[in-house]
């Protein structure tokens, strides 16, 4: 068998969650990335379900390593520097005292290069792998300023004239050990949630065999297979119940708190928990096809993609990178040829290189997205487009559509009214009931329930058709007949019977038997209890919101008035809704549309953040750049306020890591030496260190409020 090459993966040698095709820079330090050895990657965790955790595998352990390495380093260089620090001959003038003894310069010289070469390892070879790569980041600038600080302390110690800067150096080299183990546990805890999503999928399950049940690998599992979910368990696969019934607890999927009663014929979501009852499931398609792992692809993803606030912030690090590096060399310069001491001098550079470091200016939008894509999807907000979700902040307009979103979705029947004496209210709802039996529309739904409730036996139909926006056309048994909106009939000339009465929240359908009006179907669909407190909300933040519907007039404005919307846009096809959206453009209106992802794609498009609405497994709204699990509208208002959060997040973090670059550098670079303020190697390193502590504890603090 021919041996296929899988294709060249690169990652971070500090962050091995980094993964990419091609060369480049880790968006989270700006260290050049190398050639993996391992080909396989985290991209794909949606390959990873069945159990395995893909943070738990190659790349997982490789990242628990990394951390668990760093932790060594530190406490090896803690237990160095405290003898290195009592030899050097600074600390015991500042302590007043002498412990100099013969060869302890040696002793010194010994414990340090253990120090630079063991604890400034990784930035030594982040070093080489920059400039390998003539890419020069932080690992650069680190590596840079401890040999730098080393090579000159060993000249001191063979001879050349001046003071060592050993202790210094160790200092440093102990610091930077402690903020890149934090900074990893700080990524690795900003992922932690997208962790416990690749967890949810159970491993195992227990198939129903003709004679036996089975326990099988989850990933084995196909398309209508049965599978056996037991009380307490995880369901291992998507599907529909086949028997039995319970309450499923879905709140790690979709952000839905109560536990949702299923029962035969209802779907259910891999790795939801079941309750009490035990349930027979058929498979609806293969595991790397689920809800789930589309959600963690999706997540993975939006991590990994970088959003316009990304960009900024890379390329800000770079120039940091550039500025840091002519800062140190002027500054040795300046002060070398002022006559100060080349020790003195070399202090300065090292200093100034060290305190920019751009580590805090790296990680600032890195861990608010790792943090924010993670956390949204645990509560039902799947963020497939960064930029979609960041520009969530400048709406100023929602559109919203009405069936399912601000109104449960579910149509009753309310009233069956015949206009032919032949004809009984029976057999006007089962030749409804014949056309609507192809379709999933919640109008359709009710139809159909109300026919089953009425016992109606529902006739085959021949050369159907979908009239787009107005309705259905069959042949039943042999005549013509149409079920239709109020918007053909006018179209069509139609006119209404004089006893034709409806109310307000009512959705009405005719029936249209050899082109005559034989009757009509009033349904009507509650609205939402959480739909009032969303538009509210809205309004208490400025953001206005509209109503667009297919419905007639009077049921758009009942609906739009009782919850307190800012208007309505009534009667429109699908295709209209495109224009609508554009017309709201055009006013300067920033506009979000929220819409079902099938019927509504053009509009959705067309909106500057198109949110897809979902049904608790259905997330393949391609055009959409966020889809809600939950077709709460309160979720829709969430993500708004999310979308503010994050960008205010990232925002304060990108001000504290330049901010904080624009005071210190200076003093680094000893502006205030004069007025006896001067920040040494070891004091620039803490305050490199506290600036990306306070970047991770920011990033940290992100939630989403309800």
């Amino acid at each position: 068998m021919e041996h296929q090459h899988q294709p060249k993966k690169y990652t971070c040698p500090m962050h091995p969650q980094i993964v990419q095709d091609k060369t480049g820079t880790c968006p989270i330090c700006g260290m050049a990335l190398v050639l993996k050895k391992d080909t396989e990657t985290t991209a794909g965790m949606a390959t990873h379900q069945h159990g395995t955790n893909p943070t738990m595998g190659h790349e997982g352990h490789d990242h628990n390593s990394m951390i668990a390495d760093f932790r060594k380093r530190f406490y090896v260089v803690l237990a160095l520097t405290i003898p290195i620090m009592l030899l050097s001959t600074m600390i015991q003038h500042w302590l007043g005292v002498h412990w100099q003894f013969t060869g302890s310069q040696y002793v010194l010289f010994g414990l340090s290069t253990i120090v630079f070469l063991y604890g400034g390892w990784p930035f030594l070879k982040g070093l080489v792998d920059e400039a390998k790569a003539k890419n020069p980041g932080m690992m650069f600038l680190i590596g840079f300023a401890i040999t730098v600080a080393y090579i000159y302390s060993v000249a001191i110690v063979f001879g050349l004239e001046g003071m060592d800067f050993f202790w210094e150096l160790a200092t440093l080299i102990l610091i930077m050990l402690l903020g890149h183990w934090i900074e990893m546990r700080s990524v690795a805890g900003a992922s932690k949630e997208l962790e416990l999503l690749v967890q949810l999928m159970p491993a195992d399950a227990h198939m129903v065999m003709p004679t036996m049940v089975h326990d099988v690998k989850t990933d084995t599992l196909k398309e209508n297979d049965v599978i056996l979910v037991k009380p307490g368990e995880k369901v291992a696969a998507d599907g529909i119940i086949l028997e039995g019934e319970s309450y499923l607890n879905e709140s790690m999927l979709t952000g839905e708190s109560k536990p949702v009663q299923k029962q035969k014929g209802d779907k259910v979501i891999a790795g939801a928990i079941n309750g009490n009852g035990s349930i027979k499931v058929t498979v609806l398609h293969a595991a790397k096809d689920s809800y789930l792992s589309q959600v963690i692809k999706l997540v993975d993803d939006a991590q990994k993609s970088k959003s316009k606030t990304q960009l900024l912030a890379d390329t800000a690090a770079k120039w940091l990178t550039i500025i840091a590096l002519l800062a140190g060399v002027t500054t040795f310069l300046y002060w070398y040829l002022t006559g100060q001491s080349l020790a003195f001098a070399m202090e300065r550079m090292v200093t100034v290189i060290v305190i920019c470091c751009p580590h805090a200016l790296g990680l600032a939008v890195p861990l608010v997205v790792a943090k924010s894509t993670a956390l949204s999807a645990k509560n039902g907000l799947l963020i497939k487009n960064r930029t979609a979700f960041e520009n969530s902040r400048k709406i100023t307009t929602i559109v919203f559509d009405k069936t399912g979103t601000l109104t449960v979705g579910k149509f009753e029947v309310s009233k069956i009214v015949s206009l032919q004496k032949d004809l009984s209210e029976n057999e006007i709802i089962r030749m409804a009931a014949a056309l609507e039996q192809k379709s999933e529309h919640p109008i359709a739904t009710g139809i159909l329930q109300k026919a089953k409730d009425l016992l109606v036996t529902i006739p085959p139909t021949e050369n159907f058709n979908a009239i787009t926006g107005k309705g259905v056309e069959a042949t039943v048994e042999g005549k013509k007949t149409l079920v239709v909106s109020p918007g053909y009939l006018k179209e069509n000339s139609i006119s209404l019977p004089d006893s034709f009465a409806a109310n307000d929240t009512e959705t009405v359908v005719f029936v249209l038997i050899n082109n005559e009006l034989a009757g009509y179907i009033a349904l009507s669909d509650e609205i939402r209890p959480e739909s009032s407190d969303a538009i509210k909300v809205l309004k208490q933040n400025h953001i206005k919101s509209i109503l667009l519907t297919g419905d007639n007039n009077k049921v758009a404005k009942a609906v739009s008035e009782t919850i307190g919307m800012d208007s309505f846009i009534a009667e429109v096809l699908p295709h209209q809704k495109l224009e609508k959206i554009k017309e709201l453009q055009g006013k300067g209106e920033f506009v979000a549309m929220t819409g079902d992802g099938v019927n509504d794609a053009p509009a959705l498009a067309q909106a500057d953040v198109g949110i897809a609405i979902g049904n608790g497994s259905d997330i393949a709204a391609e055009t959409a750049g966020i889809v809600l699990v939950n077709s709460n509208p309160k979720d829709i208002v969430n993500l708004v306020l999310f979308g503010k959060a994050t960008y205010r997040k990232m925002i304060q973090n990108l001000i504290w890591a330049t901010g904080y670059n624009i005071v210190a550098l200076p003093l680094a670079a000893g502006i205030l030496y004069k007025q006896g303020i001067l920040l040494s190697p070891a004091a620039g390193a803490v305050l490199m260190t506290v600036s990306t502590i306070v970047v991770a504890i920011n990033a940290s603090m992100l939630k989403i409020k309800k």
